[in-house]
C-alpha cells in the first residue's frame, strides 16, 4: 500500500511518516517546512517534498508585532491555500492520501477523482466547536478576539464532507464532531503516541514539597487563567508553580493586572527534551487545564517521567489515563475542582506517589508511536477496502 501525507507544518505528521516508512508504506510527505529544518527527521530526503515559500517566512519572522490579527489570518489562509494547490498539482499515485485539515481540500478532491481514498487528519476539535470555545473564553475575560477567517472554516468543513474518513486524536475531539452532525461511521479515534525513550524518570520529586508544573504555550486557550487561581488556593508550606514553554509577557501582564499572577511563579521558557524530562521527573504533578486542546502530548510525556496529571475534559486525558487512578480529569473553567484535586495530592504524598507509579506503568504499556503506526495502518487498510 502506498500512502502520501500532507502537512503545512510538522505537528505529528513526521512521527506518522516514520512509522509508515518503517512498514514500507510511505510514498511521499509534503510539508510547508523548509528542508534545512527537516534534517533530523530520519527519513530519506527523496521522500520529503517541501513548499516553504509562505509558511517558512510566517514562522521565522515576528509578524504578530507588525500585522493586525486580520492580516495574520489572511496570511494563514493564503499559505494553506497555496500549499494545498501545490500538493494537488504534485500528488503522486497512491492508495491513500492523508491530509492535515485546513490545507487539504483541493488535494483531497484530486485524490478522490483518481479513486484514491482521502483521510482528513484533524488534530483538534471540530473547527466550529474550537472557534466557539475560544470566542466564549475571550469574551469571558473581556479580551479582543478575532473570529477565524470564515474561508478557513468553510474549507475545513468542505474537507470533512469530501473525506472518506476523518481521524481525530482524542475522545473530546471525537465528541465535538458527533455534536456537529458528523456520522460516527466517518470518524476514527487515533490517539497520538509518545516516545518513551526520550522521556523517562531521571530524578525524584522533593520530599516535603509540592511542585506544580505547566508545560506548553501561554494563552487563554490553555486555561492557565484557571490554573493560577487554583494554585493560590492550595495550602502547603513549600509549594511552587513552574511554567515551561514559550512565555507570553502580554499574557502574564494581563493576569498581573487582574491580581492573578502568583508572586512565586517561575517561568523557565522553552527547553530541550532532555531538560524537560528532568523538570517533569522532579515535579509532583503536571496540570493541563485547557479550554480546548486536541490531545496534549505533554501529558503522556509527564506520565513517562512518573509525573501524574490533572487535566481538563477538553484534552486527550480520557484516552491516556483513568480518572482517579493515574491522574485526575476536571471540567473546563472549574477553579474549585482543580484546586480540590491539587490539594488532595498535596495532602496525601503516598497516594500521589502511587498514582505516579501507575501513570508510569500505564504509558509504558501504550506502545508509543509504534502502536500509533499500527492503528493508523489498520485504519488506512480499512478505508482502502471501502
Amino acid at each position: 500500500m502506498k500512502i502520501v501525507l500532507s502537512t503545512v507544518g510538522k505537528f505529528h505528521a513526521f512521527d506518522l511518516a516514520r512509522e509508515l516508512y518503517a512498514r514500507g508504506a510511505l510514498e511521499t510527505i509534503f510539508t510547508g517546512y523548509p528542508r534545512f529544518k527537516l534534517g533530523n527527521e530520519e527519513l530519506p530526503q527523496e521522500l520529503i517534498q517541501t513548499f516553504p515559500y509562505l509558511q517558512a517566512p510566517f514562522m521565522a519572522l515576528p509578524w504578530g508585532k507588525w500585522l493586525s490579527h486580520r492580516l495574520i489570518w489572511q496570511w494563514k489562509n493564503l499559505s494553506s491555500g497555496l500549499f494545498d494547490a501545490h500538493v494537488e498539482n504534485e500528488l503522486p499515485e497512491c492508495d491513500v492520501f492523508v491530509g492535515l485539515s485546513g490545507s487539504a481540500l483541493k488535494s483531497g478532491m484530486r485524490a478522490r477523482q483518481r479513486g484514491t481514498r482521502f483521510v482528513c487528519d484533524r488534530g483538534s476539535a471540530h473547527i466550529r466547536v474550537q472557534n466557539e470555545l475560544l470566542r466564549e473564553e475571550y469574551e469571558k475575560w473581556a479580551m479582543p478576539f478575532l473570529l477565524m477567517d470564515p474561508r478557513m472554516i468553510a474549507r475545513e468543513e468542505a474537507e470533512y464532507a469530501v473525506a472518506d474518513l476523518i481521524t481525530v486524536p482524542s475522545t473530546f475531539a471525537y465528541r465535538s464532531f458527533i455534536e456537529q452532525g458528523i456520522p460516527a461511521e466517518k470518524l476514527r479515534l487515533l490517539p497520538y503516541g509518545v516516545n518513551v525513550s526520550r522521556f523517562q524518570p531521571v530524578a525524584k520529586p522533593g520530599a516535603g514539597r509540592f511542585d506544580v508544573l505547566y508545560a506548553g504555550g501561554m494563552s487563554l486557550q490553555k486555561g492557565i487563567q484557571y490554573l493560577v487561581q487554583a494554585y493560590q488556593k492550595i495550602r502547603h508550606p513549600a509549594k511552587s508553580l513552574t511554567f515551561v514553554g514559550a512565555p507570553s509577557q502580554e499574557f502574564i501582564a494581563m493576569l498581573r493586572m487582574r491580581g492573578l499572577w502568583p508572586a512565586d511563579a517561575k517561568v523557565l521558557g522553552h527547553m530541550p527534551q532532555t531538560a524537560l524530562q528532568n523538570v517533569m521527573s522532579r515535579s509532583h504533578v503536571l496540570v493541563l487545564p485547557s479550554v480546548q486542546d486536541g490531545f496534549g502530548m505533554v501529558m503522556a510525556q509527564a506520565m513517562a517521567c512518573g509525573c501524574p496529571v490533572i487535566a481538563s475534559r477538553n484534552t486527550g486525558a480520557e484516552d491516556l489515563f483513568t480518572d482517579g487512578r493515574e491522574g485526575h480529569v476536571v471540567p473546563i473553567r472549574d477553579v474549585d475542582a482543580l484546586a480540590e484535586r491539587l490539594q488532595q495530592l498535596a495532602d496525601h504524598p503516598e497516594e500521589r506517589a502511587a498514582m505516579a507509579q501507575r501513570a508510569l506503568e500505564r504509558v509504558q504499556n501504550m506502545g508509543g508511536w509504534r502502536d500509533y503506526g499500527e492503528k493508523a495502518m489498520a485504519i488506512y487498510h480499512e478505508v482502502r477496502q471501502k
